[in-house]
């Protein structure tokens, strides 16, 4: 099995490397941003701004190398997140910028559907992101990192278990693979839907 290490905050871009690769196509990024302008680079700035606000939050971030370079990621928030940084502000008015106001509206709506499918399960983590290059799909990537995430969060004793989102339906089944259980199931839009899975701890 792949060895999973967790990476340093500096390594933050080869992250955005794997899942701007990894989700490309995914329907709720694509449909955030908006079909104008160039789309690929408008889904890695919404993948960049996630990704930067974890790190400056002091999420962890997981990855898998193979020979040299980073071919699957995850990206976290723990149970007990530091007090915001200064910055993460302008973080926020700097990304919304550029994409603009309609795809910060999207972006919300999306927000205030998901956030309260976990409220009733006390602290723990949550997998934000977790992407392999479409290169290296199909070859077991994702099951080290999944693993990872679990001992992480049995270990901690601040948490209750892990949860994430998906909004591609094959990946309810690999989920369930995995140990979790959908508790919430959602219609964001016409293009995109949306699953709450949890795991909770062993």
């Amino acid at each position: 099995m792949p060895e999973v290490i967790t990476l340093a905050p500096d390594r933050r871009d080869e992250v955005i490397d794997v899942f701007a690769d990894a989700f490309h196509d995914y329907s709720l990024m694509l449909w955030v941003v908006g079909s104008e302008g160039d789309v690929a680079g408008r889904v890695r700035r919404l993948i960049a701004f996630f990704v930067s606000r974890r790190v400056m939050r002091g999420g962890p971030m997981l990855g898998v190398i193979e020979g040299n370079r980073l071919v699957g990621a995850a990206a976290l928030t723990l149970p007990i997140e530091p007090a915001p940084p200064p910055g993460i502000t302008a973080l926020d008015i700097e990304v919304w910028r550029e994409l603009g106001e309609p795809a910060r509206e999207r972006y919300q709506a999306y927000a205030d559907i998901t956030s309260p499918f976990f409220t009733g399960i006390g602290r723990h983590h949550h997998l934000n992101m977790i992407g392999i290059r479409c290169s290296h799909k199909g070859r077991g990537f994702a099951r080290p990192i999944l693993e990872a995430v679990r001992q992480m969060s049995d270990a901690d004793p601040h948490s209750t278990g892990v949860s994430l989102t998906t909004e591609r339906d094959r990946n309810v089944r690999l989920y369930e693979h995995f140990g979790y259980g959908v508790i919430a199931h959602e219609q964001v839009s016409d293009e995109v839907e949306t699953w709450g899975l949890v795991r909770h701890r062993s």
